[in-house]
């Protein structure tokens, strides 16, 4: 991870457009149109050897003829001349370059590393739509549009994606600090620039939309700094089998699995979101500064059935309603008419004038036993939203230490209010089911920070020793040309790794395992041992709560029947016997460890079920989670 010379991408002092045209409608003068509409104070000089003036500016015809150095450059000409370019580029002392240019190879951009690295020049695409600083002034791309000056940094892999989410800004009045495509990221990427944008004063949350991360320790490390400074949102394209194959296509990396990916965002501290729509609503909404320390949420309403909406978005997301005290219950009677619901969701009916909700508002933040308040309205003939929105302003300006949230619905009356809660910075949104995202979005957060802040244990039991033996039991499997461990060997490496696993006694025959029960306590589990079959019970492999040894035995020999019947072409090793474990309110877990082609090793873990003995039948599918392993840890 390095931000060197990332300084001259951002802040550059003299820029210079390699390509640049006359001709309506090609990238070279859209590129051109746009660095002299981008209020850039600097120096802008044009390349292009057909063409004395570019937009009414001198043009010289090659790099050297430039009346100065570049600091930053852009290069939008065909693939071929591009890794001279570069060369010529460092010559001249350039230390960052956007290249617009698609279709380059990978010998070719193998040559504009090469030549970029002695001049320790920075590279951002290539491919990309280019780059959009408002805060210094330079539009360095083919976008359609300049965005205004704001406070939001844009990191994104499709140029399609960022001209989509500009256009989209325009018509919201969002401005952003920076917009910048990476493009096929050759030597840019999103580590490098997280890492910048962490320390940024310009910059007060980072907003993404990722499809592929490549060289994930640099990724891990940088976005766990940057998202200990600020709000870091992303977006994950190839979430799906068919999108992550469209991705590859479209950036020409391996996409990992959407878990992992899932995993390493929550451990890094960054909230996650589904759509481009969310980016933005998260972003409002974490840059608000309210932060709730867990999941319950009173609802305040004048209409039940936005209230009813609420509830079950709630409910469908993982949060939960706050209970609504007895006494809170009291004190809400004294000033709300009898009809009121009288429990959370908090109907104070359609007629609520300003006062009401002042009022509501103002018990409710005194109120113990929630984490947040989202305040809904809908637009009646007998109350003033607009008022009621004052109202709600009034109460939170007296406790602003009590996350609150709001949902003024409608449209026609609507905007007024919103724009009044938007200034004074109180999080608001069109329907309650984006606001009870907004809420979730915070309680995601949250967790996700405090995952951040979670290290692994030092374990003085994982001794290279240790790690030894597990790794001959592996390798003695993979001699064999098996994929898979045997029990007694998967266990062998658990134990290698301290951990906690069941007494297992390996017997050969019918007899031996019935003297290896003889040793042990009653109830017995007794399994089938074979390197070919992996699901035991399913050809009959598996008896359980055996009380006696000669009963143990008895089984065993049925069961050799039995599997010899259903898999007759497995070899079949003996038997395990090892103790039931009768533990209550034990819960079963499945593991799984997978190389992940971003991340490396990862564990799937499957949801655990309570269980009364550790023995019990083979649960049915469920779904997983997974995390990143250690080597992604502080």
């Amino acid at each position: 991870m390095s931000t060197r010379n990332l300084a001259s991408l951002f802040t550059p002092k003299a820029v210079a457009l390699v390509g640049a045209s006359n001709r309506e409608g090609a990238v070279g003068a859209v590129l051109a149109r746009n660095l002299l509409a981008g209020g850039f104070a600097g120096p802008i000089m044009f390349v292009n050897p057909r063409a004395a003036t570019i937009h009414a500016r001198p043009c010289v015809a090659s790099i050297a003829a430039l009346p100065e150095d570049p600091e930053l450059a852009i290069i939008a000409t065909p693939a071929a001349p591009v890794p001279g370019l570069i060369a010529e580029l460092g010559a001249r002392g350039c230390k960052a370059c956007v290249i617009i240019t698609a279709g380059l190879d990978a010998a070719q951009q193998r040559q504009i590393l090469n030549h970029a690295r002695p001049h320790l020049m920075r590279i951002v695409g290539p491919n990309c739509l280019g780059f959009v600083s408002p805060v210094s002034g330079v539009n360095a791309s083919f976008a359609h549009l300049t965005p205004p000056r704001g406070d939001i940094a844009f990191l994104t892999q499709s140029g399609a994606i960022a001209t989509a989410i500009i256009d989209w800004a325009e018509g919201r009045g969002v401005g952003f600090s920076h917009i910048l495509s990476l493009g096929e990221m050759s030597d840019v990427d999103f580590g490098d620039l997280l890492d910048y944008l962490a320390h940024d004063p310009e910059t007060r949350s980072i907003l993404l939309y990722a499809e592929t991360i490549t060289q994930a320790r640099k990724f891990m490390s940088a976005a766990r700094i940057a998202a200990r400074a600020k709000p870091v949102i992303v977006v994950k394209g190839g979430r799906s089998a068919s999108g992550a194959k469209a991705a590859a296509s479209h950036t020409g990396a391996l996409a990992g699995a959407d878990a992992v990916y899932d995993a390493a965002f929550r451990r890094a501290g960054m909230l996650r979101v589904y759509s481009l729509r969310a980016l933005f609503d998260a972003a409002e909404t974490l840059a608000s500064g309210q932060r709730p320390r867990g999941d319950r949420l009173m609802i305040l309403t004048n209409g039940g059935g936005l209230g009813v909406l609420a509830a079950d978005a709630l409910d469908a997301g993982g949060g939960a309603l706050a209970p609504l005290s007895d006494e809170t219950k009291a004190k809400l009677d004294a000033v709300l008419p009898n009809a009121w619901s009288h429990n959370n969701p908090i109907d104070i009916l359609g007629d609520a004038q300003a006062d009401r909700y002042e009022q509501a508002v103002d018990i409710l933040a005194e109120a113990p036993g929630w984490d947040a308040l989202l305040v809904l309205n809908c637009p009646t003939g007998v109350s003033d939203n607009l008022a009621a929105a004052d109202a709600v302003i009034r109460a939170r300006s007296r406790r602003p230490h009590r996350p609150i949230l709001a949902c003024w619905t409608g449209e026609a009356t609507a905007a007024a209010p919103r724009r009044r809660l938007f200034d004074a910075k109180l999080p608001n949104y069109e329907t309650p089911d984006e606001a009870v995202r907004a809420f979730l979005h915070l309680v995601e957060y949250a967790r996700n920070q405090e995952a951040l802040l979670q290290a692994p244990a030092a374990r003085a039991d994982r001794t290279p020793a240790r790690r030894e033996e597990a790794r001959a039991i592996i390798h003695a499997a993979l001699a064999e040309n098996r994929a898979l461990l045997t029990e007694p060997e998967a266990k062998a490496v658990l134990a290698a790794y301290a951990i906690p696993i069941v007494e297992t006694h390996i017997a050969a025959t019918p007899e031996d395992a019935a003297q290896a029960a003889a040793a042990l306590s009653p109830p017995y589990a007794l399994k089938i041992l074979s390197r070919d079959i992996t699901h035991k019970s399913d050809v009959g492999g598996v008896r359980l709560d055996l009380d006696k040894p000669a009963a143990l035995e008895s089984a065993a020999r049925d069961m050799l029947a039995r599997v010899a019947a259903r898999a007759p072409d497995a070899r079949i090793d003996g038997f395990t016997v090892q103790p039931m474990v009768t533990r209550p309110h034990a819960q079963e877990l499945l593991l799984g460890c997978v190389d992940d082609a971003a991340f490396g090793p990862a564990q799937r873990r499957a949801r655990p079920r309570r269980r009364h003995r550790l023995h019990a039948r083979r649960p049915r599918r469920q779904p997983h989670r997974v995390r990143a392993l250690s080597r992604f840890s502080p």
